[in-house]
């Protein structure tokens, strides 16, 4: 039988904030969640996106800290539309405690934010990049921390934030109590954050580990050639247009992101774009946009996408299939927010259906393939047997090394690894590392860096080659990743 969030042991002032915010039950990781943070244990928890995680971590610190005083709780996430939705939830939980909240993150103000931390804050919701700053100014002290948590860490982590974690934790005392919180959690990165937790106080939270799963999403996807993606991103948005909820198009970099949205305006569709090369004002105009349903499609990059929380979208569309199936399922889990019914849908190409064929190993809910239904014939390509090449794209089983065609080394073609084409190293189309569709600064920033180029011991260097897709310092088929460059640079407008 589950419980209530009075029998979690929650004070009188959270519960009648989270009645008024028509919170009437605990979900799963917060029912689990709660009771061990306020037992004054370490959590590592893991849920799908849209079952509530920041009132697991949230509720339970906020009901062990008192009001007034200086900082008593760092929450870090990696990007400033995370940092914010965190900001507003812990806030309306706090109505009644006298709690105050405050969100830091590059791209604002740091004016703005010093008159806030001025006027007193106990909790402080921060991107490294930014809070870093302050630390460095004396303007938020950490001495007084008890919780830290670390929210999306399986993207803190894995986006090259953890140099800058050991910075901001070596201010914190060990004496604290530590949460991640996240939708996905891969093994790596758990041996990676457990460093910083507790091990005899640690407790794991593994909501449906065995099998990722989301059993209110109608998911299916089209095997298409490249060329036709667009035109069949058109008629799915149609197809879906008449049940008056939004879409969310998933691109692998911010050019193509810019792209599509350009030409879904062109077509007629009310369509914007947040990705990580625009403003903070713009980004914010785009989200506003599309919160209020001015605009229905938001087209997006993953770590852009982070912290979109909007109860209305009941499609996403993956444009670009990611390569890690994680993404994949923090992609889908935008729609059908808590327990809702949504859709999505993958234009599987050519060269991703690698990439696609891990995505169904590790779901047992079936995947329609739309092809038959609507009479798409599968391409050539993708009914034979082939495997990925060294340099992208696909390389027949048998194919040749260095002569032209699929798979070739040095020619022209898919897979290529100076030629042209899809996949390529040195030549144009997408993949290629100097021409085409290519790498996403994202804005990484790594400290005491010494793989590559950059700051050397204490300084920091700021990645400006990484690919926007795919992981840390892996090359991406839609760009690539090699090593650190520029030198110590202020870093006041980070966006992280």
């Amino acid at each position: 039988m589950a419980k209530t969030f009075e029998q979690l042991g929650l004070s009188a002032q959270l519960t009648k904030a989270l009645s008024e915010n028509r919170f009437t039950a605990p979900f799963p990781i917060q029912e689990t969640a709660i009771p061990l943070i306020l037992q004054g244990k370490d959590v590592v928890g893991q849920a799908h996106t849209g079952t509530g995680k920041t009132a697991a971590f949230g509720l339970p610190i906020l009901q062990q800290i008192k009001a007034g005083g200086s900082v008593q709780v760092l929450i870090l996430a990696p990007t400033r539309e995370l940092a914010v939705q965190v900001t507003d939830e812990i806030n309306r939980f706090a109505k009644y405690t006298g709690i105050k909240a405050v969100t830091i993150y590059g791209g604002q103000s740091i004016n703005l934010q010093l008159d806030k931390l001025r006027r007193g804050v106990q909790i402080v919701v921060a991107t490294p990049g930014r809070l870093i700053d302050h630390i460095k100014q004396g303007s938020i002290i950490l001495d007084d921390v008890r919780f830290v948590v670390l929210d999306e860490a399986d993207r803190m982590l894995d986006m090259g934030f953890i140099d800058d974690i050991k910075f901001i934790l070596f201010y914190v005392n060990d004496d604290r109590q530590t949460c991640l919180f996240s939708a996905t959690m891969p093994p790596e990165i758990l041996r990676l954050a457990e460093e910083y937790m507790r091990p005899n106080k640690t407790e794991h939270i593994r909501l449906n580990e065995e099998e990722i799963t989301l059993e209110t999403i109608d998911q299916s996807y089209l095997v298409v050639e490249e060329r036709e993606k667009f035109r069949h991103l058109m008629d799915f948005i149609r197809t879906n247009q008449k049940a008056k909820s939004q879409t969310i198009v998933f691109a692998a970099t911010k050019q193509r992101a810019d792209r599509i949205a350009y030409k879904l305006r062109q077509e007629g569709f009310n369509a914007v774009t947040i990705h990580g090369d625009l403003s903070q004002k713009q980004r914010d105009h785009a989200m506003h946009k599309f919160k209020r349903g001015i605009e229905d499609i938001l087209v997006a990059t993953d770590i852009a996408a982070r912290g979109i929380d909007v109860p209305s979208i009941g499609n996403v569309i993956n444009y670009d299939v990611p390569e890690d199936p994680n993404v994949y399922f923090h992609r889908i889990g935008r729609t059908a927010r808590a327990g809702g019914e949504g859709k999505a849908i993958s234009l599987v190409s050519n060269d991703r259906i690698s990439d696609f064929e891990r995505i169904l190993a590790q779901t047992k809910l079936p995947l329609r393939k739309l092809n038959d239904e609507l009479g798409v014939v599968v391409p050539v390509i993708a009914q034979h047997q082939a495997s990925f090449g060294r340099g992208g794209g696909y390389r027949w089983r048998s194919g040749s090394r260095s002569g032209g065609g699929y798979g070739s080394r040095s020619g022209g073609g898919y897979g290529s690894r100076s030629g042209g084409g899809y996949g390529s190293r040195s030549g144009g189309g997408y993949g290629s590392r100097s021409g085409g569709y290519r790498n996403e600064h994202e804005g990484q920033r790594h400290y005491g860096s010494g793989d590559g180029g950059g700051g050397g011991s204490g300084g920091y260097s700021r990645s400006s080659s990484n690919s926007g897709y795919g992981r840390d310092r892996r090359r991406s088929r839609y760009g690539s990743s090699d090593g650190y460059s520029g030198g110590s640079s202020s870093n006041s407008n980070n966006n992280y």
